[in-house]
């Protein structure tokens, strides 16, 4: 049934936004799809946050605090956007920089942090991209690679949770597990604790855990290098539910400096725990203070320090894994965002990582040293559905209600198919409008084509008014050279490909519409538009501005 009414959509669907924006001259094909759709518009809103963002100074009061046993620093909770306006508030409280201070409180807890949860696929997927850069496709390859060598469970789950019955055979391989990574351990507890063990949240599957079969040391170095990270990483986050939690103590220290009050947070740990499993995790810096005491003055150099709002970071694939899995805290309403939290977001463990190659294959997205970033062809893709269900996860909720209803034996599927049928014919009705109403930032995007066709007539030659540009390979030139014009048109220009249509409006009208993406020899990208002036081709930066 599902499957039915992804084909309805992605078939006509796909059909009618494919024709619509070869109108507008988008010489492309453009897929859409339920799941697809909100995914690369996920990736479209965050590269408008970063593109739109606006850096901004603020500044802050920080104070290095000196007593017998040490230093400290401290920073006072204001933030200001105006230096004058901090200024003002050190005069209010009549602190120079070398106002001494006095130690008000000091605050000592002792915290815990617990060991992880097992791993489904989604987070053994977000783990591997975050230490390894392993893209999620990759990461499904090699767990079923592994699976299939039976030294791990099934990979495609959702779960988190085992059973008491692989608990017990899990409790009888312990030492060898610890041998196996060379890593001994006194086991913690041998008592199944819920976090880890729960038979009601144990469905198909079960969380992935290492079989009963355990490598030899021969075996292990038979593995790829990507196997033997994996399958270590499944067999110690196994092992770390029978360590001891992580342990640490946070100290919180007030110092008063004629009444502004400076917060210092330092952290002391006590015992690694499960963390001694995870060589590769990276290292916490461990914040110790030095002796302190209550009411004891200290040295004060204070100063004001400048900082600089951040824009939001990129996407990566293994984040893009994890967004796609709780994109219902972009949905505002409440019911629909509950269904997507049961249903555990767009698309399954099984077709996430499968869903971005997809979109990568059908050149929405790009990726580059492991950071998810937007292409031409989507931007123009997010421009057409902006503001429609298809550029939201609220359409796989609505779906998901229906379907759940229809396995309920409450729904019926023609009742849902007449439904679809009826969205389909809406995007049919409301679409055209939207295109052509569209802003289209992207004025034109590169053919599929992998080659250009050579000798293919663009338009009459400019300069000899006899021949005819045709494309060459990487260039375009006249028919009539033969006879001795020498007019031709470069294919790439600056970095930047030149397509048939530019090329012919040159001939025609003598200039381009506004190209984006040149590259200059710094390195530094431009916009501008191209002009043909005697043959040869020059940026009109004044149309570029307007």
């Amino acid at each position: 049934m599902e499957i039915t009414s992804k084909t309805y959509l992605s078939l006509y669907g796909s059909r009618l936004y494919t024709l619509l924006l070869k109108a507008k001259g988008y010489e492309q094909v453009f897929p859409i799809g339920r799941v697809q759709s909100p995914t690369i518009y996920l990736v479209y809103e965050r590269q408008k946050e970063i593109e739109n963002f606006v850096s901004e100074p603020f500044y802050e009061v920080e104070a290095q605090f000196k007593t017998e046993n040490g230093s400290y620093k401290g920073k006072a909770k204001v933030r200001m956007k105006k230096r004058e306006e901090l200024v003002e508030l050190l005069m209010k409280h009549q602190i120079q920089p070398n106002s001494p201070g006095i130690i008000t409180a000091i605050e000592k807890k002792d915290k815990q942090i617990p060991p992880p949860q097992l791993h489904s696929l989604s987070s053994l997927q977000a783990t591997a991209n975050r230490l390894w850069k392993m893209s999620p496709a990759n990461v499904l390859k090699t767990m079923q690679t592994l699976y299939e060598k039976k030294l791990v469970t099934y990979p495609r789950t959702d779960a988190r949770h085992i059973t008491t019955s692989e608990f017990s055979y899990l409790i009888d391989q312990i030492e060898k597990y610890q041998e196996m990574i060379e890593q001994p351990f006194p086991v913690h507890s041998r008592q199944p604790k819920k976090r880890f063990v729960d038979n009601a949240k144990v469905k198909e599957h079960y969380a992935i855990i290492p079989t009963k079969k355990v490598p030899t040391a021969a075996a292990l170095a038979k593995l790829s290098a990507n196997e033997r990270k994996l399958y270590e990483e499944v067999v110690r986050t196994t092992l770390a539910m029978f360590h001891k939690n992580y342990l640490y103590t946070e100290t919180k220290i007030t110092t008063d400096v004629n009444k502004l009050p400076f917060f210092t947070t330092g952290k002391t740990e006590k015992d690694l725990g499960w963390k001694a499993l995870f060589p590769t995790a990276k290292k916490e810096k461990d914040h110790t203070l030095p002796l302190l005491q209550r009411n004891v003055q200290v040295q004060s150099k204070i100063g004001i320090h400048e900082g600089k709002t951040t824009p939001p970071k990129p996407y990566t694939e293994g984040q893009l894994i994890t967004l796609m899995k709780t994109c219902g805290k972009f949905v505002e309403d409440k019911e629909e965002t509950e269904i997507l939290k049961e249903v555990e977001g767009l698309g399954t463990e099984a077709t996430r990582s499968g869903i971005i190659e997809t979109i990568k294959r059908h050149g929405y997205i790009q990726v580059s040293k492991n950071i998810v970033s937007i292409t031409d062809k989507g931007h123009i893709l997010c421009e057409a559905i902006k503001g429609s269900l298809l550029a939201s996860p609220s359409m796989t909720a609505k779906w998901e209600t229906y379907l759940k209803k229809i396995g309920n034996g409450e729904g019926a599927s023609d009742y849902f198919l007449g439904n679809i049928a009826k969205f389909i014919n809406s995007l049919i009705q409301n679409v055209p409008q939207q295109i052509e109403t569209a802003s289209f930032q992207v004025k034109s995007i590169p053919s599929t084509k992998k080659t250009r066709q050579r000798n293919v007539s663009v338009a009459p030659c400019p300069t000899c008014k006899k021949g005819t540009i045709v494309t060459r390979k990487g260039f375009y030139g006249c028919s009539a050279y033969k006879e001795g014009c020498k007019q031709t048109f470069p294919g790439t220009f600056l970095k930047k490909k030149i397509t048939p249509t530019q090329v012919k409006n040159l001939c025609t009208k003598k200039e381009t519409n506004i190209i984006k993406g040149f590259v200059a020899k710094s390195g530094k990208k431009f916009n501008a538009a191209l002009k043909l002036e005697d043959g040869k081709l020059v940026f009109d930066f004044a149309k570029s501005s307007t």
